[in-house]
């Protein structure tokens, strides 16, 4: 896009004046985005999509008359619209944020606890970012350049053999629902998952993926014992690393190291640190997401164990930068659907009899 004029239309929806007041100031600040209205509730903003046909909706999850959640299932299958809700980071808060993801929101904004923040210089350039790709992808543009519980007696040792490292950041949540709720119970391996979020909201993901999984899902902890069938997503503003220790077992470690390009936890971080502990046979999964991360930790599975590496095809992404740079390193052996993961997978590492 060549940045002249106002080219992203967007609703925003909140009850509180000073919220709508805040992001819309946000927006309109940038040359690219054209605030069109605001609306106080679900109900409000139902009438007002019809009318505006927008390309992106920020939406408040807790509202009177009519909740964030009950508007995204109205609007859900308005063609060339894209929704991100903005959270608060409570309990409450994160489930209802990763229960809109998994209905069809592209992606979320935390609210800061101290609303005046909103207008921090870090928060406003989260906010026009990724209304700027809600945007791109409300009109179809996937390739976009970055701007800026099971209850069985566990033994003491890994199982895993054959482990799967999946990347995902944009779009994620819902990718992994499709990918994750297909494994089988007896799948051949263990999965770890950086799913770019930050803080408090990995649980509420992890927690969802679990009820509708055969695998166990989990938000991973520190000394965790990696086992097979079991899924461990990273921490929010964690690194997640595995470590070999003795009789091979594979231990999670959670560290605050520095960022890698902004990100905590990274991708990259994961799978290298995956490709030093020499396990038997390693898949490394490329999906939807912004930016490149995960594109020098294939290279290093690829070289050191001999991973197969899998990346998500364009059409089936929300944005196709992470796959489209991991498919540029040359080591990627698949390039598939989002339907076809969970298939490819299980190809690859195989089942228990």
């Amino acid at each position: 896009m060549d940045g002249k004029g106002k080219q992203i239309r967007v609703l925003v929806v909140d009850d509180s004046a000073f919220m709508r007041k805040v992001v819309s100031d946000i927006l309109n600040s940038d040359n690219e985005i054209e605030v069109v209205d605001t609306a106080k509730n679900g109900l409000e903003a139902v009438s007002k999509v019809k009318e505006l046909k927008p390309d992106v909706i920020t939406l408040d999850v807790k509202m009177p008359v009519m909740d964030g959640l009950e508007c995204l299932r109205k609007i859900n299958d308005i063609p060339g619209m894209s929704v991100v809700v903005l959270s608060s980071v409570t309990k409450e808060g994160t489930e209802a944020t990763i229960q809109a993801l998994a209905d069809g929101a592209i992606d979320f904004i935390a609210k800061p606890d101290n609303i005046f923040d909103m207008n921090g210089e870090e928060k406003k350039k989260e906010v026009i970012e990724k209304i700027k790709v809600a945007g791109y992808s409300a009109k179809g543009i996937k390739d976009i350049e970055e701007t800026g519980g099971n209850t069985s007696i566990e033994n003491k040792y890994s199982d895993a053999v054959n482990i799967v490292a999946i990347g995902s950041s944009t779009g994620g949540p819902k990718a992994l629902q499709n990918v994750i709720s297909q494994i089988p119970q007896n799948i051949n391996a263990a999965f770890l998952v950086v799913q770019h979020m930050p803080a408090g909201f990995t649980r509420s993901l992890a927690e969802r993926l679990n009820t509708v999984s055969f695998v166990t899902v989990k938000e991973a902890e520190d000394n965790d014992i990696v086992k097979t069938g079991h899924v461990y997503i990273a921490a929010g503003d964690y690194h997640m690393v595995v470590e070999k220790k003795e009789r091979n077992t594979l231990v999670i470690r959670l560290t605050k190291d520095p960022p890698i390009g902004g990100l905590r936890p990274s991708v990259d971080v994961m799978m290298e640190s995956l490709s030093k502990t020499g396990i038997d046979k390693a898949v490394g999964v490329i999906m939807t997401g912004m930016g490149g991360d995960g594109s020098e930790g294939i290279k290093k599975l690829k070289n050191r164990n001999n991973a197969y590496i899998i990346a998500q095809e364009e059409s089936s992404c929300v944005v196709f930068g992470m796959p489209r740079v991991a498919i540029q390193t040359g080591v990627v052996d698949a390039v598939v659907t989002l339907k076809d993961i969970a298939n490819e997978i299980i190809r690859i590492v195989g089942v228990h009899e």
